[in-house]
């Protein structure tokens, strides 16, 4: 059966042998040459790679400083792995509804839901298709919050021409566990449109150290370096930094072929399937990590894909099914999605 998902990996590593045996494992010069990759990829120049999604999520709320009990509007509509950090730094979820046509926020349910105690509106693009993001953006500069895009599933999909990760928002986080693209077998990043945000958040990732001024001219630690921002573990080893740097070379051709498995689903769809929908696209371009659809009978149209051969699957259950987030507010546009939602596979891994 053809799977949803596929980790990539690069048919030669000429220089891993090299790296694992230097004496230098840890963030340094493939650190540095990846974030390079990706800041020519993106067109942002604000961009740090980390050791997990998880990780990349708790460098950005600390650097934006979110407190206990802050509220932070979210969508129940994607993978745990986005929100779950939201309850680990104790902050309050309030979940939004979704355009039950694309699976993202729905900027009207997003301006409803602010109150006086909102720090930041988490904008997921389900599945890699982009959501409302001028209309979220607007609503974050109109009432001073900050909007952070969930690209956890959106790395190469683009908005009106310009990559995710560049596209206006105040911060961006991207997954690169083993089934997104690029994979660095576990990882991921954040970007700034602020640069001395920015800064702030390369600092919290290594332990709140700034690396600059840290040992003096001895090489000891320095007693004028003082510690003032919390800090996590966060940055990406060496080998996996030189593997996501490699990726990136083959990023382009990846993601070309998910646009023509993209265009052969739809015209087979349309030819074979009339009763099945696709997901609304306007002024985007999703990376297509898999093709999204609508059934009015889910179940069954799982069942009929996956006996032709195709691993299809309705890949998330929405968030406020889970007791972790104190929040089981039932939400029309989310069943109505959830109902409905597909996921076919669209990957780099096979071809009509």
């Amino acid at each position: 059966m053809i799977p949803l998902y596929k980790p990539y990996m690069p048919h030669a590593l000429p220089e891993l042998q090299n790296i694992l045996y230097s004496g230098a494992l840890s963030y340094g010069k493939w650190g540095k040459n990846f974030e390079q990759k990706l800041v020519d990829f993106i067109g942002l120049p604000n961009i740090g790679v980390v050791n997990s999604f998880n990780s990349a999520m708790l460098v950005v709320l600390a650097t934006i400083d979110i407190k206990p009990e802050d509220e932070i509007i979210a969508s129940p509509m994607s993978c745990l792995a986005s929100n779950q950090p939201f309850a680990s730094v104790r902050a309050k979820v309030i979940w939004a509804d979704i355009d039950p046509s694309t699976g993202t926020l729905c900027p009207e349910s997003v301006k409803a839901k602010i109150s006086g105690k909102t720090k930041a509106i988490f904008h997921n693009h389900h599945c890699g298709y982009p959501g409302y993001i001028d209309e979220i953006n607007t609503i974050g500069k109109e009432k001073g919050i900050y909007v952070i895009d969930d690209a956890i599933e959106a790395f190469g999909a683009e908005y009106k021409g310009k990559m995710m990760g560049n596209i206006g928002t105040d911060a961006t986080v991207f997954s690169f566990q083993t089934v997104r693209m690029p994979n660095t077998i576990d990882g991921g990043a954040f970007s700034f449109n602020d640069a001395g945000l920015f800064e702030k958040a390369c600092v919290i990732r290594d332990l709140g150290v700034n690396r600059a001024i840290f040992r003096d001219a001895m090489g000891e630690i320095s007693a004028k370096c003082d510690i003032t921002d919390i800090g996590y573990g966060a940055t990406l080893s060496e080998p996996l930094s030189y593997i996501g740097y490699l990726q990136l070379d083959d990023i382009g051709t990846l993601l070309e072929k998910q646009h023509q498995n993209a265009q052969a689903w739809k015209e087979r769809i349309e030819n074979e399937f009339p009763a099945i929908c696709l997901l609304k696209a306007e002024m985007n371009l999703p990376n297509f990590w898999v093709f999204g659809v609508f059934s009015e009978n889910k179940l069954v149209t799982i069942e009929k894909f996956r006996a032709k051969g195709y691993y299809a699957s309705g890949v998330h259950l929405p968030n406020n099914n889970y007791s972790v987030f104190g929040n089981k507010e039932e939400l029309k546009g989310v069943n109505e999605f959830f109902n409905k939602f597909i996921a076919l596979p669209c990957g780099w891994w096979f071809e009509f």
